[in-house]
């Protein structure tokens, strides 16, 4: 959630931060059809609302099954711990998101402004949600950068065996606290800058909004200003700049072990099970590196302007808002099925715990050990009777 919009929820919605300036903005987008973001814009705010519910409860389901796979004891490994986690931090999002989603854009239509919509205690709700989705997605995009880092040096690491294991899952696990602890800290202050105020409209409508920052403007606070840019550098661009110069190097190192791979086929040796496993998993957390990539360095681009641009966030970050907000929402819960698609054991293990599917994987291997031990008694009595011969 980023915290200094209109709403960006980071991933979220254009109604976070409602103020008075915001409320003309989008009275402006129901009105000005001559500009083709806002036209976009105000066609995406009617169904974002209906998108991203059924984005949510689709997210929140796939991420418990995540959860509870990857933790089974024969999964249970250091990626697949930072993953596990990441799943929490993207379910920590999505649950809070419902209501809000419920409240403002279903029940409630995205541009009606009443008493009953923006009451004190929904808008005391909407600053809490901005608060803690700022912070988990602060923590998903820096999980997802300890993934690509303890990827690379996994691959580089030659040690091997239960104590390298173990050492591994401490690192991981501190990792983890570490990540999830210092993402709290560092949003404090953006806690403090963002605040509950009434306001009275011209009907005389008493409603209640988050403060207007003023971005861009003469009056914009040093302070907010300092929070903004900092969030965009902290959370968007210095993770985005991490995650390519790891994720490049995976893609490296996966260039040269194919190149090592083919090198074994043409020379009739047989491709290494092991190597083969871990350039599968390789490439699996090389498209979640990606997909955190596409959603968040364009969401800093825009935070980042929107703070030094006069004009910049009112013709470029509202109407592209609730776009940006929902493609964060679909990355928060398309990691399952990633992983069901790129991954042999992920999809074994979900089909046995949820689909029943047990008995036909121990008859399929049972048949595979059945056909192997009886094509290589064949073989063997082939080669046997020639040699008698």
């Amino acid at each position: 959630m980023d915290i200094y919009s209109k709403g960006d929820l980071d991933p979220y919605s254009e109604l976070l931060h409602v103020n008075e300036s915001n409320i003309s903005i989008a009275t402006d987008m129901a009105i000005e059809q001559t500009n083709g973001l806002m036209v976009f814009g105000h066609w995406f705010t009617k169904i974002h609302g209906y998108a991203s519910l059924f984005t949510c409860i689709f997210g929140i389901f796939t991420n418990l099954f995540n959860i509870s796979i990857l933790t089974r004891k024969d999964m249970w490994n250091p990626t697949n711990c930072l993953l596990t986690w990441l799943a929490v931090s993207d379910i920590l999002t999505m649950i809070p998101y419902i209501p809000f989603s419920l409240h403002f854009y279903c029940i409630h239509n995205f541009d009606e402004i009443s008493e009953e919509k923006f009451s004190r205690g929904w808008t005391t709700y909407m600053l809490v949600l901005v608060n803690l989705a700022a912070t988990t997605h602060t923590i998903s995009i820096w999980l997802g950068v300890s993934l690509a880092v303890f990827r690379f040096t996994q691959l580089r690491n030659t040690a091997k065996g239960p104590l390298a294991r173990k050492r591994s899952m401490r690192q991981v696990k501190c990792t983890t606290i570490l990540v999830y602890i210092l993402s709290t800290l560092c949003l404090i202050p953006n806690y403090m800058t963002n605040k509950v105020v009434q306001q009275t409209l011209d009907t005389n409508m008493t409603i209640y909004v988050l403060n207007d920052l003023k971005l861009a403007t003469n009056e914009t606070e040093p302070i907010v200003l300092a929070n903004v840019l900092s969030y965009a550098i902290i959370a968007k661009f210095i993770p985005c700049a991490l995650m390519i110069v790891f994720g490049g190097s995976l893609l490296y190192s996966l260039g040269i072990k194919g190149r090592h791979r083919r090198t074994r086929l043409s020379a009739g040796q047989p491709p290494a099970k092991r190597g083969t496993k871990h350039s599968k998993t390789t490439k699996m957390l090389l498209v979640v590196i990606i997909l955190f990539l596409v959603t968040e360095f364009p969401q800093g681009i825009v935070i980042f302007m929107s703070a030094i641009v006069p004009e910049f966030y009112k013709s470029v970050y509202v109407p592209l808002g609730d776009f940006m907000d929902f493609l964060a929402l679909v990355n928060n819960a398309i990691n399952f099925v990633l992983y069901c698609s790129m991954s042999n054991q992920f999809r074994s293990r979900f089909l046995e715990m949820y689909c029943n599917r047990r008995r036909g994987f121990k008859y399929t291997n049972k048949f595979s050990f059945t056909y192997s031990l009886s094509s290589f008694t064949k073989n063997t009595s082939v080669i046997d009777h020639s040699l008698k011969k």
